[in-house]
């Protein structure tokens, strides 16, 4: 079966980059070192090619109503367009179907971007419960569309040097809003837990972006360094950390969900039911030895699982994210079996790294 390609797909190729399978889409992993692609994030700037995640625009007069039916937190806490909201999409037993990130758009109307993976489940979703709910809205996905997150602490200064023309509009922006300059939809969001912008513009575009903000000294980086810097900032990954079986409350996600008000929306009730089965919290491993995805994690409560789990360039030492009993908290010893050897950890409280700076000791 063929994979899907982005608008960028041959500018990777011509650069260089080990090209791989990520959820149906021929993705670069790395353009030679994903070591060093993570640490001029850290220290500089770098971009990544997101156009393989999907936007849809929900419009229509019931736009505001259908979204607070189906998303776990409220986009009524939006209110003025540009501004942006992470939730989950929830099934009826409370497990995540999705996490997203949705923007308020002038005249009521809203961008919903989701994970590349799940895209076109989330939009059979979105398309049957905007069928039979009693909404007036339209759903419309955008595969015309490009993104590029261009990510680290110098990010936003050189998005301006190659786009000067878009500073005014977004210099102001505050963390998780967002605002247009001529064919730019841009956000100061991101997956890296430094700061930065992501950018949606057409498709037909995208080289020229990508070209220019290569010129003004953004590294080029590639899904490996994507997941080791999102998994320093201690942020979830999809099909890993969580999926239809686990809830928000399991993942640590419980601040994403909106009980504040009577609104209902599905997934509600088996969330207010059921307990949490499971905490949900960062490793430290003390040893040598790499932690990853499925390995056992033995507590004084009771054994947990790895979630996500891999060698952190930042620290210089393996960490994790794991699903435990709900009894363990920061500061508790556990021990993780790797490769056959039972090495102890340190149970922390993401995120591990946040905007260059360790945060556990």
């Amino acid at each position: 079966m063929s994979l899907s390609t982005t608008p960028l797909h041959d500018v990777h190729r011509d650069a260089g980059a080990r090209l791989v399978d990520f959820a149906g889409w021929s993705m670069p992993l790395h353009y030679g070192s994903q070591i060093e692609e993570h640490h001029r994030v850290r220290g500089d700037a770098g971009m990544f090619d997101v156009s393989h995640m999907l936007a849809i625009d929900v419009e229509g007069a019931g736009a505001r109503d259908f979204l607070r039916r189906v998303l776990a937190n409220d986009v009524a806490r939006l209110g003025e367009p540009g501004r942006a909201l992470y939730s989950c999409m929830l099934a009826e037993n409370g497990g995540v179907i999705d996490d997203l990130i949705v923007y308020a758009r002038p005249g009521g109307a809203y961008r919903v971007v989701v994970n590349a993976g799940t895209a076109d489940k989330d939009r059979q979703w979105l398309e049957s419960r905007a069928r039979t709910g009693p909404s007036d809205v339209t759903l419309t996905p955008r595969r015309d569309l490009a993104m590029v997150a261009v990510q680290g602490p110098n990010a936003r200064e050189k998005f301006w040097t190659a786009f000067p023309h878009t500073r005014a509009a977004t210099e102001p922006l505050k963390p998780f809003h967002a605002a247009e300059a001529r064919d730019m939809f841009v956000a100061r969001t991101g997956y890296t837990g430094e700061d930065g912008f992501e950018v949606m513009l057409p498709a037909a575009q995208a080289e020229g972006l990508w070209r220019a903000l290569g010129q003004a000294g953004v590294a080029y980086a590639g899904l490996a360094a994507r997941d080791t810097l999102r998994l320093e900032a201690g942020m979830n990954l999809y099909g890993q950390d969580m999926d239809e079986s686990i809830t928000p409350f399991e993942c640590g996600l419980a601040w994403t969900v909106d009980l504040s008000n009577p609104r209902d929306f599905v997934g509600r009730r088996a969330l207010e039911e059921n307990p949490p089965r499971f905490g949900f919290v960062g490793l430290v491993l003390n040893e040598r030895g790499v932690m990853r995805a499925h390995q056992v994690v033995r507590t004084d409560a009771g054994p947990g699982e790895i979630t996500s789990g891999g060698f952190s360039p930042t620290m210089n030492r393996s960490i994790a994210l794991a699903r435990v009993p709900p009894a363990i908290a920061a500061g508790a010893r556990a021990q993780v079996e790797v490769r056959g050897h039972a090495l102890n950890a340190l149970v922390v409280k993401p995120p591990f790294v946040r905007q260059g700076r360790v945060l556990i000791t």
